[in-house]
């Protein structure tokens, strides 16, 4: 089991469906405009209302920078690098506000799928659900991971701000920080068709 390992700024960023932000599409499977899952990252660098995707859910993270303040349908939520992610339909209107500069933010769509994110936490074990999942991770470390209690572990050193995707989920993964940390070292994704 080999897993897919993307730098996030080895991406070249695109202009967001309605032009108003950047964004780095670091998966999309399967690729194309047909995809059923997608992880991607946005550079915000002003207020901006976001693009709709309509039969999506959407699961948003910020990674960097002083944050966020987002409108969603009428709702608002502050958002920082220390909150957990926030899970919202993708056809409804979103405006986002900055709260102390520009941010980079992380992004998993969901079309067609089940899926989910988390906060992953130093050499703190995850036994993903069936499908597909990984890690982006915001620190460089190393992640681990093993298939089956006769199979082993195998790793791949990452650098920060990258994804490590698997096709198919292992038993366990596990991440430790090049310098550990109480704080998130990154986020654990998950995504299955239905």
């Amino acid at each position: 089991m080999k897993p897919l390992l993307v730098e996030c700024d080895g991406v070249a960023p695109q202009r967001w469906r309605n032009a108003a932000g950047l964004t780095r599409e670091l998966l999309a499977w399967p690729a194309g405009a047909a995809w059923r899952h997608r992880i991607s990252v946005a550079d915000i660098d002003g207020d901006a209302a976001f693009s709709t995707y309509p039969g999506v859910t959407r699961w948003f993270a910020v990674i960097e920078g002083g944050g966020v303040e987002l409108d969603i349908d009428g709702s608002t939520q502050r958002l920082s690098p220390a909150c957990a992610p926030l899970r919202f339909p993708g056809d409804v209107p979103v405006s986002c506000r900055l709260l102390g500069g520009p941010t980079r933010d992380l992004n998993l769509m969901l079309r067609d799928s089940d899926g989910m994110m988390r906060a992953a936490q130093d050499r703190d074990p995850w036994a993903p659900p069936a499908g597909g999942c990984g890690l982006f991770a915001t620190r460089a470390g190393r992640c681990w991971w093993s298939t089956g209690p006769a199979d082993g572990h195998a790793c791949v050193d990452m650098p920060r701000m990258a994804l490590l995707w698997f096709e198919r989920a292992p038993r366990q993964l596990r991440f430790e920080s090049a310098a550990p940390s109480a704080d998130p070292v990154g986020w654990w994704l998950a995504a299955r068709p239905r």
